[in-house]
């Protein structure tokens, strides 16, 4: 299982049509939000809800510092509980204040703690961030250290940025400190915490985050909405509403705050919020048990033709909204009424009739090829183990299938050993999905193949009941793309796999709770 990436569910005792594991990235896609300093999740925490306790950072009289150091806020920090699905799987804590020492500069402090039971294992995940900016209005990026221990493997990232650029030292236990130069970062302390800065300025307040997932900027801005009467703890309170995306989530994030600049709550969708609480009771956790917590039970069991190769079936749904409903070469969607949409999926090998060399222009213009500080393509390590894999092979498909099939027969499935790097993957080889559809994807570009994680539901009929599970697998560009999934070990990823997002991307969160199967043929 992974709360960094997707959980996973071993299915081998399971009356399924494939053994292996299953997937469920409810999770997975809330821990991403929380780990990624792009979202404005890292910024909204628990509130006492005492008016004597919000106060500014600085002196509202400091008008040389930022406004994000002159809005008002609970002195000491904030905590906030997590919640998927009305179940409590994570707590997480914010502050912002001058350093002690340094008056010319903010510290802003964020972590998060997600616990969760899958398969009889429990598994935990902590992110901690600290970034130091110029407290001046506009004040840049200074400096950071991210980091993350538990589930999906522990690492320090060591952070300076100068308007030249940014130097990045990475530590991993047991492994040499990586040094990485990156382009110079154009945040700012304003967008540690555009929400309230947004509230603050009663106007719209647009930035730029530096990823602490993968090290990545990205646009994010924020806008004032309407105020709402909103209970509070069986008060009704007026509070105001902010309205925070980002380039990288694309997932609405609505937080709402007190005339003193406390924030009370934060909505990523009908499945995810965050509620105000005391340090005690934020840390104060449920038991949750994920698979059964957001599976989507289905009507009735899919047919034996979904399982076939070439096969089909088709899903009538509801809670999708129109952006998923994309038509490709593998699904197809058809309105049926204002709330019910019929997707047929198929699933068959590629139709090209000559062989197709790689390495293969990726018709994305490179992005499908492209390393990155998690997928690391371009290790020596993943370089050397794709050359292996596809020696003597001439053909893009073949070769897609060797790297596919050698990772799902000798990967081990196993929880609690999740890692968020492919060289980590490579080393411990074992995991449930995405470190299978990872390290996929890192050999598959090594060996000039364009390829992809896709996200989405797979079918499996687990304790007498027929439901979709989130899950992972990936998708290969040999000429044109397929989708394979190496958990289950299928070179042809069969028409139980219905995609909904691809690269890990939190754009699906929204339809956990709310995508439904109300019919099945």
């Amino acid at each position: 299982m992974r709360i960094s990436g997707q959980l996973c569910e071993d299915g081998s005792d399971a009356d399924t049509w494939t053994s292996g594991i299953s997937v469920n990235p409810a999770v997975a896609r809330l821990a991403g939000l929380m780990a990624s300093r792009s979202s404005p999740i890292r910024v909204v925490v628990a509130v006492c809800f005492c008016a004597s306790l919000a106060q500014p950072a600085v002196s509202a009289q400091q008008q040389d510092f930022s406004d994000a150091l002159l809005a008002p806020r609970p002195k000491g920090g904030e905590y906030f509980g997590l919640y998927l699905m009305n179940k409590k799987v994570g707590y997480a804590f914010n502050d912002i204040s001058i350093e002690p020492r340094s008056p010319d500069r903010a510290r802003a402090v964020s972590e998060f703690f997600l616990k969760a039971n899958v398969a009889n294992k429990v598994s935990e995940r902590t992110h901690r961030e600290v970034r130091v900016y110029e407290a001046k209005p506009g004040g840049r990026l200074l400096s950071f250290v991210i980091e993350d221990k538990g589930d999906g493997g522990d690492q320090r990232l060591e952070g300076t940025a100068t308007p030249q650029g940014v130097r990045v030292v990475r530590k991993r236990p047991g492994q040499p400190s990586q040094t990485m130069n990156l382009l110079a970062s154009k945040e700012t302390i304003e967008d540690a915490d555009q929400p309230r800065v947004s509230v603050f300025r009663n106007k719209p307040v647009q930035g730029v985050i530096l990823d602490g997932q993968d090290l990545e900027s990205y646009k994010m801005s924020t806008t004032v909405e309407p105020a709402e009467q909103r209970l509070v703890r069986g008060v009704k309170v007026t509070l105001h509403k902010a309205v925070t995306v980002s380039d990288k989530e694309k997932v609405p994030t609505d937080v709402y705050l007190a005339d003193n600049g406390e924030m009370v709550e934060l909505t990523v969708s009908g499945a995810l919020k965050m509620v105000s609480e005391p340090p005690s009771v934020a840390k104060r956790l449920d038991q949750v048990e994920v698979f059964g917590l957001t599976r989507i039970v289905l009507p009735k069991p899919l047919p034996s033709s979904a399982a076939a190769v070439p096969g089909s079936v088709t899903l009538r749904v509801t809670g999708l909204p129109e952006k998923f409903r994309r038509d490709s070469y593998r699904q197809r969607f058809k309105n049926v009424s204002d709330s019910e949409v019929d997707v047929a999926i198929s699933a068959a090998p590629p139709r090209y009739g000559n062989p197709v060399p790689f390495p293969v222009a990726d018709p994305n213009g490179g992005e499908y090829l492209k390393s990155s500080i998690i997928v690391e393509s371009d290790s020596p390590e993943i370089q050397r183990q794709a050359k292996r894999l596809v020696a003597g092979e001439a053909d893009a498909y073949q070769a897609a299938k060797k790297i596919v099939s050698w990772v799902g027969s000798h990967m081990k499935k196993d929880y609690g050993a999740s890692a968020d790097r492919a060289t980590d993957v490579l080393r411990q080889m074992k995991g449930d999905c995405t470190e299978h559809s990872l390290l996929s994807v890192a050999l598959l570009r090594a060996a000039g193949i364009p390829a992809k994680r896709v996200d989405g539901v797979v079918y499996m009929f687990n304790d007498g009941v027929p439901a979709l599970y989130w899950h992972e697998w990936v998708e290969a560009y040999v000429g044109e793309w397929t989708q394979l999934d190496p958990t289950f070990q299928q070179t042809v990823a069969d028409a139980t796999h219905f995609a909904l997002g691809e690269e890990s991307s939190a754009e699906i969160t929204p339809l956990i709770g709310q995508l439904k199967v109300v019919d099945v043929r």
